[in-house]
């Protein structure tokens, strides 16, 4: 019997113009945490395509268990045993949890009728097993957080009885708690014998979770490794072609903070969130944490005008402000790039130039007429400034990679001028190279323009390694504000989860 549960060999595959996966080898040990790393567009979801039967490669060979296969649709796929989570959720949202997680697969009664009551049994099993009792079996999907919508997504494939499965970025729209429980059951299921593929952006979790890594780069293999031999360095420069030191960047020493430019006193909406009050300084990068369910995005959307506020007070500039509308909030020059760039965040059959003047079209008429060069001269030098990697500026943003795609999403809202700009998950399912890239745009637009910067993250680090102040929420209200140069995992984490307490100050 062969060591690998899981093999493929020489694969190749070809789009229009691009060798996605060029002579590939790949290779999965029995009961092994495999992790699959690279920047976006490396080849990675292409490779896990072609073992999940959705692509069909025009070279190589897939042996699963020491057998060959060929896999012409994902049935094929999963009952060869491979579970796969995409990253792009695939459930039906006015479907129930239960109908999702067993879909085309509910148990019937004699006569064909689905077997409601075992149905629910069966579910239920499933969400223990990820530690989940708030969730009912006949919860409709779109009631759900995308956190636990992601949740769902995993239940499903391990539903499958799978002798692999391959998670996409699976921590994407987890806290810190749910990655902790998602190790757990990766774990206990490894111990049973079960693979896995882990693909992640996410190096710590790479160092924490996985056995043996592959690196990608621009559809060949660059080098497997385990993971004990090597370090983050490493992964980094195998995955870029370059070094990149502190990813996350520091505040220049000629770029003090300014004074206040928005406070926000006791908002509160009911039933969401109470009594919330911050303030951001000119130039201040400030980070929301907290567990998914804490307010951090709901406060963000109100003040937005996205969502009415019950009662409280904001001053921008000193002077009161108020909207409860988007537009209103434009014009006023407070921007919030939304965590779901492809529902609410970019037009994606709209080319790069179309979204880049989505949020300001104002600034490209005249006499009632679209300024069309204007728009494109201007459109290049964005795309050139932001490193957004495309053929041409007309290329719809729905063919752009997702660190791409998030830099056409941030570089419209940068188009603003903002005063103050919310930014909700900024690197979600982005590469490493794309982070800094991101990261670096961030502090030049809290330096140059001295814009006030929220970032809402739920990766940890990232909140830890940015932020000049961090506000942390639990349940709704603001459990304690603490100084970026001083924070750590463990005292955010303590405020997030624990009993709560106090402001700690604004300073």
């Amino acid at each position: 019997m062969s060591e690998y549960i899981l093999e493929a060999q020489g694969i190749e595959k070809s789009f229009p113009g691009v060798k996605a996966l060029d002579k590939v080898d790949f290779a999965v040990r029995r009961g092994e945490v495999h992790a699959l790393v690279g920047e976006n567009g490396a080849g990675k979801s292409t490779l896990m395509m072609v073992l999940g039967g959705v692509y069909v490669p025009e070279a190589g060979e897939v042996h699963v268990d020491g057998k060959a296969v060929r896999f012409r649709s994902p049935r094929d796929s999963i009952q060869s045993g491979i579970g796969i989570v995409f990253q792009e959720l695939s459930l039906v949202p006015h479907l129930s949890v239960a109908e999702n997680i067993y879909f085309n697969r509910q148990p019937v009664k004699l006569g064909g009728r689905i077997d409601r009551k075992r149905l629910q049994q069966l579910t239920t099993e499933m969400l223990a097993r990820f530690g989940i009792t708030h969730i009912s079996p006949a919860t409709l999907v779109r009631d759900l957080s995308i956190a636990n919508q992601q949740v769902i997504e995993i239940l499903k494939a391990m539903s499958e009885a799978p002798k692999i499965i391959v998670l996409d970025e699976p921590t994407s729209s987890l806290t810190e708690v749910e990655v902790a429980r998602l190790f757990e059951n990766i774990r206990r299921l490894q111990n049973e014998g079960i693979s896995f593929v882990y693909i992640s952006h996410h190096l710590n979790e790479v160092f924490e979770i996985a056995d043996s890594v592959t690196v990608l780069r621009d559809g060949q293999k660059v080098v497997t490794a385990k993971v004990a031999d090597v370090d983050e360095d490493f992964l980094i420069s195998h995955m870029v072609g370059r070094s990149i030191e502190n990813i996350y960047g520091s505040r220049a020493a000629d770029a003090p903070l300014g004074e206040v430019i928005f406070r926000a006193e006791n908002l509160t909406r009911e039933g969401v969130f109470r009594d919330v009050s911050f303030d951001v300084r000119e130039g201040e990068i400030v980070g929301f944490s907290g567990l998914v369910g804490a307010g951090r995005t709901e406060v963000a959307r109100s003040i937005f005008g996205a969502d009415p506020l019950t009662s409280g007070s904001m001053t921008l500039d000193g002077k009161p402000f108020c909207v409860n509308d988007c537009a209103r909030a434009i014009k006023e020059k407070v921007g919030y790039m939304t965590e779901d760039r492809k529902t609410l965040g970019l037009f994606l059959d709209f080319d790069i130039t179309q979204n880049f003047a989505a949020n300001r079209l104002g600034g490209y008429v005249k006499h009632g007429m679209m300024c069309d060069g204007d728009l494109c001269f201007v459109s290049e030098q964005i795309v050139k400034d932001f490193r957004v990697v495309t053929s041409s500026i007309e290329k719809k943003v729905r063919e752009l990679s997702g660190g791409n795609q998030q830099k056409v999403l941030l570089a419209s809202w940068m188009s603003i001028d903002p005063k103050i700009l919310f930014v909700d998950e900024p690197t979600r399912g982005v590469d490493v190279g794309a982070k800094w890239e991101i990261y670096q745009l961030l502090r030049n637009l809290a330096k140059e323009k001295r814009c006030g910067i929220v970032v809402i993250s739920s990766d940890l680090p990232e909140i830890l390694g940015l932020s000049d102040r961090i506000v942390v929420m639990k349940e709704g209200r603001v459990a304690g504000i603490l100084d970026g140069s001083t924070a750590t995992e463990k005292s955010v984490m303590k405020l997030a989860i624990g009993s709560g307490g106090e402001e700690d100050g604004n300073g």
